[in-house]
């Protein structure tokens, strides 16, 4: 019997020729109503969370020049927080669109358009964090401070010109549909641009970031312990260098609450003979906290950003004692110019 069962479904997904066949995940179980009203809800706090860090940004520097009087950070946590909302944007028109109609987005042009939004800003996401990853660890290990470019246009082209060529690419191909609760790559025809446009990015990104961050945050400890032990304590710059270390690793922890899931059902929808297969409990999951990415990176900014500018005089002046302090003992500066990188200056 079980047999029989397994080779129904596998001919039924023969038979289907795009996600539009696939029935409308929710509507048969009664959780239609519960996924997409949290979602819209989660997606609600976030947009509502980025356009706070936005504002707030922009406020407390009233009269500094973006690329001028702007940290790195700061101007990275702006960037997080535009791709958010308008992947926020994107999606609660997705879930707002299915919520109101029951039925998959249509016409197919119009799930086309969310599929490309959701690709172009998540794969952005990935990417922008995987650089930050790979600027800290740069500069704690080898002290080699990269530039972004005029206007920051080497990231921005990474992060937002690789994505929108691979969405162009997947589009043109017909890999966007309906998948089950909104649009994105089709679980019929898609699976191919889900694969490498999404799954094998996300899970090697966040392979490589745990593994930067690991390496770095124990280089910082190594750095502080050598010094401590030939100076003694250095006051508040050893507290800098720690309270840099612990707020930087936050980054690692909102990288891995928001996409985690989303990285587990997308090798689990690989793997899986029918989009059926994956747990009700996971796809549950990926609703709420890929939809709160807005929520995450205003406590971020927070908490790592929103003090460091009304304390920079007193922090410049902090440095600058010790690095006086260095020189007369003979010791190099490195360790203090670290800091400044690791903090994103």
């Amino acid at each position: 019997e079980t047999m029989a069962s397994n080779n129904s479904t596998q001919t039924d997904m023969v038979l289907f020729k795009d996600g539009y066949d696939i029935p409308l995940y929710g509507l048969d179980n009664g959780m239609f109503y519960y996924i997409h009203v949290t979602d819209i809800v989660c997606l609600t706090m976030s947009l509502t969370c980025a356009l706070a860090t936005i504002i707030s940004s922009f406020w407390s520097h009233p009269d500094d020049g973006f690329y001028t009087g702007w940290t790195k950070g700061e101007r990275l946590a702006v960037y997080m927080s535009i791709c958010d909302l308008l992947l926020n944007i994107s999606l609660l028109m997705n879930h707002l669109h299915i919520l109101i109609t029951k039925t998959h987005t249509r016409p197919k042009e119009l799930c086309v358009f969310f599929g490309f939004i959701m690709t172009e800003f998540v794969l952005a996401q990935l990417l922008m964090v995987n650089v930050v990853a790979i600027n800290i660890f740069s500069t704690t290990f080898f002290s080699t401070k990269y530039s972004f470019g005029k206007f920051d246009r080497g990231i921005l082209l990474w992060t937002f010109g690789v994505p929108c060529i691979g969405a162009l690419i997947a589009a043109m191909l017909d890999q966007f549909g309906p998948a089950e609760i909104a649009c994105f790559f089709d679980p019929i025809n898609g699976r191919v641009a889900s694969l490498v446009l999404i799954t094998i990015p996300l899970t090697a990104i966040m392979g490589v970031n745990v593994l930067l961050y690991i390496l770095t945050f124990i280089k910082i400890r190594i750095d502080i312990r050598a010094v401590r032990k030939s100076l003694g304590n250095m006051g508040s710059t050893t507290e800098r260098h720690i309270k840099a270390g612990r707020k930087m690793s936050m980054f690692v922890v909102a990288f891995f609450i928001q996409w985690f899931s989303f990285g587990l059902i997308g090798v689990w929808f690989m793997i899986a003979d029918d989009v059926a297969d994956i747990p009700k409990v996971l796809k549950h999951v990926v609703g709420i906290f890929t939809n709160l990415g807005g929520v995450l990176n205003l406590i971020i900014y927070l908490a790592v950003f929103r003090k460091t500018r009304p304390n920079m005089a007193a922090s410049m002046n902090s440095q600058n004692t010790h690095m006086v302090s260095y020189n007369n003992k003979n010791r190099p500066t490195r360790f203090v110019q670290r800091n400044e990188e690791f903090e994103f200056n």
